[in-house]
């Protein structure tokens, strides 16, 4: 089968902009094997928002992502979004959802294979859904740690970053660094305990996802100086945040479905260390590219052998593991195998 005979619809989200201006993992993913596909010459029309950027066909019904203007209801604006691509359907070969789970309720209604990419469940009371459409639809999950044992799946993919866009840091900077949402998820409390008990300067990057957390956990801690917050990072600055750290804390609070910020400091060549929930063992080797710790107090205790790891062999690491190559290669074995399925 050749692939480049076909059409392939990819429905990212519109909370942000594909590819995002600075946070949105899903919108992120969904361009980078976007393009990745485009470059195989694989025809690949893209829903996204109105003001997305892609070298694949641009399907657009919600102009701009609804997180950035609050006149744009989400439920709305998601509906039209989904029944958008759906009818359409006949248009397309595939397609692939990175939707979450309300664009499965409509598969029933196409002769379309349409395939999931599961980013991790955001509670256990969307599950119904996923069962429903179990063997009707297909699943990728995004790490072993996300499968549900009652789901069945074509294949687990890691996510991949263009590596080559990563600067590598030969030489370990003087401070920890915090690198994704400001949520109780991501153990932000946690890290600021961490630095000042280690006396280290940490820096902290990111959505302020929870207002009241940051307001109650963080900012107390901010002095400008040795806690500082700088906000979200975009594209153009994170390389330079991420590599100039010491390490990467990672203290999380949930079960991590993948993790792409440990990937995008290892590329770097900062360690990172990590609390072993969801997928964390799945990305750091304890003692090679960073720290595999049960509590802050274990962080702590680490800290002081964080020059001892190679921070060549954290890029090594992904480079080979962790490449858009590697991901846009085992997406399309996935696409061929339900497409020779559905004849």
């Amino acid at each position: 089968m050749d692939l480049r005979d076909i059409h392939i619809a990819m429905l990212s989200p519109i909370a942000w902009r594909t590819p995002p201006r600075h946070y949105g993992p899903w919108e992120w993913v969904v361009s980078l094997l976007t393009e990745g596909l485009v470059r195989e010459g694989i025809d690949v029309t893209l829903f996204a928002t109105g003001d997305s950027h892609t070298k694949a066909r641009l399907h657009w019904i919600c102009p701009h992502p609804y997180e950035e203007d609050p006149q744009l209801s989400p439920k709305v604006w998601e509906c039209l979004h989904i029944s958008e691509v759906f009818e359409h359907a006949s248009e397309f070969d595939l397609i692939h959802n990175h939707f979450d789970f309300l664009p499965l309720t409509y598969s029933g209604l196409v002769a379309t294979p349409v395939l999931t990419t599961i980013h991790g469940f955001s509670s256990p009371k969307i599950l119904p859904v996923y069962r429903k459409y179990n063997r009707k639809v297909y699943y990728v999950a995004i790490s072993e740690a996300d499968r549900q044992s009652d789901l069945e799946y074509m294949a687990t993919i890691h996510h991949g970053i263009p590596v080559e866009e990563y600067p590598f840091y030969e030489d370990q900077g003087d401070y920890l660094l915090v690198f994704g949402r400001i949520h109780e998820d991501k153990g932000v409390y946690e890290a600021i305990q961490v630095a000042r008990e280690a006396g280290l300067p940490l820096v902290i990057a990111g959505i302020i996802q929870d207002g009241v957390y940051y307001k109650e956990k963080v900012a107390p801690w901010l002095d400008n100086d040795s806690i500082r917050y700088i906000g979200p990072v975009g594209p153009e600055g994170k390389g330079e945040i991420l590599g100039k750290a010491k390490a990467l804390l990672h203290l999380i609070n949930f079960d991590e479905p993948f993790g792409l910020s440990l990937v995008e400091a290892m590329a770097c060549g900062t360690p990172v260390i990590g609390i072993p929930r969801g997928s964390i063992p799945e990305i750091i080797q304890d003692g090679e590219n960073g720290f595999l710790v049960h509590s802050p107090e274990e962080a702590v205790k680490v800290i002081p052998q964080i020059h001892q790891l190679d921070r060549q062999r954290c890029r090594s690491w992904v480079e080979a593991r962790f490449t858009v190559e590697r991901m846009v290669n085992q997406y399309i074995e996935v696409y061929e195998r339900i497409l020779q399925e559905r004849g």
